[in-house]
């Protein structure tokens, strides 16, 4: 899987680019504010639907305009295929010229992973991190699980109002059996999905990060969740029904999940130092790879925004060994030469790619 082309219109702070890639690894590289990160986005866009850094569509939007259009052409082991992505008062997203009427109909069409420096958050920040970090991962190869997704969230949106109702208008507080029943069979469907997926990771990750660090550091993931059988997770609802009512939210469900990461048996975002942080994201960012492999027989496309500059040449080195198999769009401040290996080179000034 790999992407051929990609064209920009009124993007972040490009007005028209296009931009021709290798199969294997494409370098830009400028300073800092010129837009090389914004190209990841766009493929990211296209490959999710959505920013990993936007909030909101509108802020994709060059400022100079009101609409914007990003377009790719793709090439996968038994197709050739084109996402065309507008955006304006609302998101329209075609593929191969074909208007979508569901964002998760997008979804694996082309597979990504992305490393940004941010990234160590997911370790090191709260639990909301590492569930996005689930949700982009497993929602690429099973689209049906986004549906579970949306739907868990839309009811608990409708039971958190009317939790309040109860406790403002002194609503009849029985009728919350309705939701506890629907909340509890969606939680349960998305469980199944992590819990698997989270197994796959387990089994990966050991391996990977033993390679890494020498077999100097054993890791191990631990998934936490009250939601591994509806009779359970509704028992659960009801005892703790007042306190919801209190609190007007539903203090316990699958949006509660988190996983912990041991190195060593010790929990990594109490005692980890930063390198093992660092070091504990990539072993967690390469198991996705190979998890995607695995899935659908070809590896994803492979996004490094400023990730570079955090391995020496020997750590570099032997991560790009990991990857050979896959495209790869890197994001540098400074030039970079990639011994042994195809790669093309662009030089990004104020909103423009010049190919070296």
């Amino acid at each position: 899987m790999w992407i051929k082309n990609i064209k920009i219109n009124n993007f972040r702070n490009y007005s028209e680019e296009e931009i021709n890639l290798d199969k294997n690894i494409n370098i830009f590289y400028g300073e800092n504010a010129q837009g090389k990160t914004n190209i990841i986005e766009a493929i990211f866009l296209c490959g999710m639907g959505k920013s990993f850094r936007a909030k909101k569509d509108k802020e994709m939007i060059n400022l100079n305009s009101k609409n914007s259009q990003i377009e790719i052409e793709y090439q996968k082991s038994d197709r050739e295929g084109k996402i065309k992505i507008n955006l304006g008062d609302k998101k329209i997203v075609y593929i191969n010229g074909v208007k979508i009427n569901k964002l998760s109909e997008l979804l694996g069409n082309i597979n990504v992973v992305i490393f940004t420096p941010d990234d160590i958050n997911i370790l090191k920040g709260g639990p909301q991190n590492r569930r996005r970090f689930l949700d982009i991962m497993i929602s690429q190869l099973k689209p049906n699980y986004m549906y579970n997704l949306n739907l868990y969230l839309k009811t608990l949106e409708q039971r958190n109002n009317y939790l309040r109702q109860i406790k403002d208008e002194k609503k009849d507080e029985n009728l919350l059996d309705i939701w506890d029943e629907k909340l509890s069979e969606y939680a349960v469907n998305i469980f199944n999905y992590r819990n698997e997926f989270i197994e796959k990771i387990k089994n990966k990750i050991k391996i990977i990060h033993n390679e890494i660090t020498n077999n100097k550091e054993e890791i191990e993931i631990e998934y936490i969740s009250e939601c591994k059988n509806k009779e359970d997770f509704l028992k659960l609802l009801k005892q703790r029904r007042t306190l919801d009512i209190i609190k007007g939210f539903t203090t316990k469900g699958i949006h509660r999940d988190d996983f912990v990461i041991y190195i060593n048996k010790r929990q990594l975002d109490i005692y980890g130092s930063q390198g093992q942080h660092r070091t504990a994201i990539l072993s967690l960012k390469l198991s996705e790879l190979n998890i995607i492999f695995e899935e659908i027989g070809e590896y994803p496309i492979l996004l490094l925004d400023d990730f570079m500059s955090e391995l020496d040449e020997k750590r570099r080195k032997n991560f790009l060994e990991k990857i050979k198999n896959a495209q790869v769009i890197i994001t540098c401040t400074e030039k970079i030469n990639i011994e042994n290996n195809n790669f093309l080179i662009y030089n990004v000034k104020s909103g423009k790619t010049i190919r070296q």
